[in-house]
């Protein structure tokens, strides 16, 4: 399982509070079979109308692991295809004042904390990754800090996802995997995998 305790990379900022989820991934996109190439499309609608001058468009930010936002990030409709986006662009965690509660479990859900800071660091942050696009960012989830170039921040974010976070088990896949032993152990105590083999009652 895939233990998340520290990101170190650049960061993109994102300014505006209320960015929803159609936004993040227009609803077009939602009928497809599986989340692959929705990375392209993260923020089609909003790169298009700002021609070339998004920031997931700017050549300085490609590449950059974290994602920094201001209030109510992820609102609106509950589509998961939203942080799938998100992620396959490239991004690994996301700093921001607030976070609308199905966008920040679909995340959690995928591996990528969401961990809030005060408006104030925000928007220092913010500014400091406008100036120097290849500023260094940590976000520390043990220490429950970010730091980005000389300025540190604390951050936050619920005990029970740190929880999953630092060990792994927000990965219910690997859970499973792990423990396929235990898995096939309580399967044969389940009579009804075993009905075939139950007496018929007449």
């Amino acid at each position: 399982m895939s233990q998340v305790k520290r990101i170190v990379g650049t960061g993109i900022p994102l300014s505006g509070d209320d960015i929803d989820t159609d936004r993040i991934i227009p609803a077009r996109f939602l009928r497809c079979v599986t989340f692959d190439g929705l990375g392209e499309q993260v923020f089609a609608d909003d790169r298009t109308q700002m021609q070339g001058q998004h920031p997931f468009d700017l050549p300085q930010y490609q590449g950059a692991k974290i994602l920094v936002v201001n209030a109510n990030f992820g609102c609106g409709s509950s589509r998961e295809h939203a942080p799938q986006a998100i992620i396959r662009w490239g991004i690994q965690g996301i700093i921001g004042e607030s976070f609308a509660e199905i966008f920040f479990g679909n995340c959690i859900a995928n591996g990528v904390p969401c961990v809030t800071a005060s408006p104030e660091a925000v928007k220092q942050i913010q500014m400091i990754l406008q100036e120097n696009p290849q500023a260094s960012l940590t976000l520390d989830l043990e220490n429950l800090e970010v730091h980005c170039e000389q300025f540190t921040a604390a951050i936050s974010v619920n005990e029970g996802s740190l929880s999953m976070l630092i060990a792994g088990s927000w990965d219910s896949c690997g859970q499973l995997i792990q423990n396929t032993d235990e898995i096939k152990t309580a399967a044969t105590k389940l009579p009804y995998l075993h009905w075939q083999n139950t007496p018929s009652v007449v």
